[in-house]
């Protein structure tokens, strides 16, 4: 009968413990001092968000008191009377946002194809490189460039002969009229668009890769064309992944504030709602008068910052409404 070697009480409770027998004293401190970094972090974050809400708030209290949430939908805006509306600014950002969008997630969502699908291998890299390199160009260079470069052609390509074309036109007509200078809401969305395209196309072209080949590979061997392996296979698995990368640019559009003070004319009147017209966004009268405000109108500026803080958070709970959605919408098909 073969002898049965005895098992050392160290081995034996290190495999049942299964992690190394000297560390198995000191993982309880590892763990311990982990777990409280990690809940610090989080708690961290929340006091600094808890913090910047309540300053804004505090800040903005006199012009709240002031003016109430009619501030919202009031126009006017003259720091010499201390009369403050914030209508202006919130079309100006929610304007050139919109534009911004219509323009990047088409261009991004074709980018981010065209190199997962369709680009040789050659092209490949470099144009992702590239693309990755616009992302990092600094905001007050697409601000300078806008201005001197981009402003003159779009005034002379784009916006004078749109005028021209739609004069008589009854909605067109007033949405194309307005000084054709190059410099308004237009320019600032386009401008936008450009800035955001990278963020958005990195992000699409990344969630796009982790598709599963093999999912992609039955379609096409099934017969299916390029834009229905799109549709109907990469979109449904990544939906999450691209609707965060839209969400992102959305964001980054927002919060601009030196590309869009260069090119989008700095009026705080709201005259007519036209596409050329020189207007200004939150972020932009917050750079060009916070420095120089006291009393009421820097309570405005911030009550304006608020503003921008709650148009931020609906967006962002909006987009996550319609994920969850989805998500309830997948669960019913299967």
């Amino acid at each position: 009968m073969a002898a049965t070697l005895p098992v050392e009480p160290a081995l034996s409770n290190a495999k049942d413990s299964g992690r190394p027998p000297e560390r198995r004293h000191n993982a309880p401190w590892g763990d311990a001092l982990f777990s409280v970094f990690a809940h610090s972090a989080a708690w961290l974050t929340l006091a600094i968000l808890a913090g910047i809400i309540g300053s804004l708030i505090i800040g903005a209290m006199p012009a709240m008191r002031q003016f109430g949430i009619s501030f919202l939908w009031h126009s006017e805006w003259d720091p010499v009377q201390d009369h403050y509306g914030g209508l202006a600014m919130i079309y100006g950002t929610l304007a050139t946002s919109a534009i911004a969008l219509l323009i990047a997630v088409p261009v991004s969502f074709g980018i981010a194809l065209f190199l997962t699908e369709m680009s040789p291998a050659w092209l490949k890299r470099p144009l992702g490189v590239a693309i990755e390199l616009l992302a990092g160009v600094p905001s007050i260079v697409y601000g300078m460039w806008g201005l001197t470069v981009f402003g003159p052609i779009l005034a002379t390509y784009v916006e004078q002969p749109l005028q021209s074309a739609f004069a008589n036109v009854p909605v067109l007509g007033t949405l194309f009229s307005g000084p054709p200078v190059g410099i308004g809401i237009l320019c600032a969305g386009i401008i936008l668009a450009i800035m955001i395209i990278p963020f958005i196309a990195s992000v699409m072209r990344d969630v796009f890769e982790v598709t599963p080949p093999m999912l992609k590979e039955s379609a096409y061997g099934l017969g299916s064309t390029t834009w229905e392996v799109v549709y109907k296979i990469v979109l449904p698995f990544t939906k999450t992944g691209v609707i965060g990368g839209i969400m992102l640019g959305l964001g980054r559009a927002l919060g601009e504030t030196m590309a869009v003070t260069f090119v989008i004319g700095n009026q705080s009147q709201l005259s007519q709602l036209t596409l050329f017209n020189a207007a200004n966004t939150i972020t932009s009268v917050l750079a060009n008068e916070f420095a120089e405000a006291e009393g009421l109108h820097r309570a405005s500026l911030l009550y304006l910052a608020l503003v921008l803080f709650v148009i931020t958070f609906i967006v962002l709970s909006l987009a996550k409404v319609l994920l969850m959605r989805l998500q309830r919408g997948e669960g019913a098909k299967t």
